[in-house]
């Protein structure tokens, strides 16, 4: 209930009216196609119509491009595979309900504050977790489903228990329009302090929150509702912390990544706060400066690459919401 409420407290973001808003999508599925291969030739075959696979979906896989055919091949030959592609199927249900559908209405929210957005291409792909878990470019984002049935699947994805969170169907349009976020994002890279990288990261958070207004803030940040609450009520000996320390100006890259890099916690400060915390303090900055200033735009906040200047005019102290 806490956390609910919290939400509500936070939310002042003015609903967008996108109705008239035409956003055409070119969706394919390439794990039926995919799936339909006969031999390592016709692998093969499909691999060369599309060249973007090797090239950029599997660019960080462990095997050689001239073997890729023949390892794909081999995988979908194996029951377990194609049992566990049933599964993921199930899993994700509709993807025109699950995925197609919201990301629709999330770029539509972006072409209403950016005209000149274009859609990119949607493609889903299924290959035993040999690609990444998700490509995306102005002009392709490439979905590998396999990643994302979440831990009531056969197979899950080999990253860190804590990572697993985020590898379920319900975070795939957020951690998407997260990474699209940072066309629109500025930044200055002459000022290399934490905050100026917090800031950016609230900035990120912020644009996933305008652009899907209903997406839970657990969503968009891959903490749990527990940890999440537990974080918003503990904010001031968080942001005390940090002000004690003197992080916020702080430079030294290794230093840095104690609050922002992927970790279970953030010991530095307690075995409860989880990891990358110094994220959640940027959104909290950058969601308290556009609550102060109400007049401020989307696009003007993503503009604005002065995170000193975003802190101030916040009046961010680490406080909760409702007090002054």
């Amino acid at each position: 209930m806490s956390l609910f409420i919290f939400s509500c407290k936070t939310d002042n973001r003015q609903e967008i009216d996108t109705s008239s808003i035409q956003i055409g999508l070119s969706v394919e599925n390439l794990d039926q196609e995919l799936f339909a291969c006969k031999s390592v030739s016709e692998v093969q075959i499909f691999l060369n119509k599309h060249p973007y696979l090797p090239a950029l979906y599997f660019a960080d896989s462990q095997i050689d491009t001239a073997q890729l055919a023949g390892h794909l091949y081999q995988i979908l030959q194996n029951p377990g595979l194609q049992d566990f592609r049933n599964q993921v199927d199930s899993i994700i249900g509709d993807r025109n309900a699950s995925i197609i559908n919201p990301l629709k209405d999330a770029f539509k929210q972006i072409k209403h504050y950016y005209p000149g957005f274009k859609a990119p291409e949607i493609k889903f792909i299924i290959t035993g977790f040999t690609g990444n878990d998700l490509y995306i470019s102005d002009s392709l984002i490439i979905i590998g489903l396999d990643y994302f049935a979440g831990p009531t699947a056969r197979f899950r994805p080999d990253v860190f228990d804590y990572q697993l969170r985020r590898y379920q169907k319900a975070y795939i349009v957020p951690s998407i329009i997260f990474f699209m976020s940072n066309k629109y994002n500025h930044t200055n890279a002459k000022d290399p302090t934490l905050l100026t990288e917090i800031v950016g990261y609230g900035k990120a958070y912020e644009f996933v929150k305008q652009v899907i207004p209903d997406a839970p803030d657990s969503l968009i940040l891959g903490y749990s509702e527990e940890n999440l609450r537990r974080t918003y009520n503990s904010q001031q000996d968080i942001w005390a912390f940090f002000i004690t320390n003197k992080l916020l100006y702080e430079k030294n890259e290794l230093k840095k990544q104690k609050y922002i890099g992927e970790r279970p916690f953030t010991t530095e400060i307690g075995n409860q706060v989880p990891g990358g915390i110094g994220r959640w303090i940027g959104w909290r900055i950058v969601s308290s400066f556009m609550k102060e200033n109400p007049d401020v735009t989307l696009p003007q906040l993503m503009q604005n690459d002065n995170a000193a200047e975003i802190l101030q005019a916040s009046g961010y102290k680490g406080q909760k919401d409702d007090e002054e």
